[in-house]
């Protein structure tokens, strides 16, 4: 067997500030956006993230979702090509309102700062050299 394909879903209790969050990081819209879901692609793969409604989510699961402001659900890392890049990836996040969790800092071979969007998704803009 083999898995064609991987995806995230998460949940976004603002649509419409999901979509101006990462519309202002420039990430691409994959389709056209319900009152249920919107979804962006991440990457050179085209990794996709969908953001559901709440209970839309919570019906997918079978379950409760965690509040992501108060409790760690997962961290996507997002590569940059240099550490000046994930400079200019802080200063973007700053300037369009997203919480930086984790300064910029060197990190073993790298350099990295961590964020969480609206929802408090976590991601870090992470360089890594030879990646």
């Amino acid at each position: 067997m083999k898995t064609k394909m991987i995806w995230g879903n998460l949940v976004s209790h603002d649509l419409q500030r999901t979509i101006q969050f990462y519309t202002d990081l420039d990430f691409k819209q994959n389709g056209q956006e319900t009152k249920e879901l919107v979804s962006f692609v991440f990457g050179e793969n085209d990794f996709v993230i969908n953001f559901f409604a709440p209970k839309r989510l919570e019906d997918a699961i079978k379950g409760k979702l965690v509040n992501a402001n108060n409790e760690n659900e997962i961290i996507f890392s997002l590569s940059a090509s240099s550490v000046e890049e994930v400079d200019l990836w802080y200063k973007k996040i700053k300037e369009i309102g997203g919480t930086i969790f984790s300064e910029p800092e060197n990190f073993e071979v790298g350099y990295t700062f961590g964020f969480s969007d609206p929802d408090g998704h976590k991601f870090n803009f992470l360089y890594w050299p030879g990646m």
